[in-house]
């Protein structure tokens, strides 16, 4: 066989990948060794005697299943978890979660006419010194205290 050093050099360079994702077609090496020009390589690429070998790259299926399984609550057990349960799910974040919620209701609450303004207030108060754990909490307190209220 003969040596398609410089071939395989200037291919490289046209295709801008490494000499060794150069990929010669056996049955036209003839054709490649007599290419040389730039543009008689250019000729062979387009007939395709010359192409280059898709780059290696790490593969995502196995990612890919994981993060399919996890999205159901598998492979987070105690043994995959590495700091304490505030440090997964932040106590802020659980707080902005709950008072957005609480807030959203009270205000969808006042709009229908459910509670008037002064109780409004006095539940957003309430609601952000921490007295209600949820909008259901805040309900049944709500209830109980529009009984006294009347």
């Amino acid at each position: 066989m003969s040596d398609l050093a410089s071939q395989r050099r200037i291919v490289a360079s046209i295709l801008s990948c490494g000499q060794n994702r150069v990929w010669f077609d056996p049955e036209h090496l003839t054709d490649i060794q007599n290419a040389i020009s730039r543009q008689d390589l250019r000729q062979l690429i387009t007939d395709g005697s010359i192409k280059a070998h898709q780059k290696k790259g790490v593969s995502r299926g196995r990612a890919r299943v994981k993060a399919a399984k996890r999205s159901y609550g598998h492979c987070r057990g105690p043994g995959r978890r590495k700091g304490g349960a505030g440090a997964r799910r932040p106590s802020k974040r659980m707080w902005i979660q709950k008072i957005r919620a609480i807030r959203k209701a009270l205000v969808t609450l006042r709009e229908d006419g459910t509670v008037d303004r002064r109780l409004y207030r006095i539940l957003y108060r309430r609601a952000a010194g921490g007295q209600y754990r949820s909008v259901a909490h805040m309900k049944a307190q709500m209830e109980i205290l529009t009984g006294r209220m009347k």
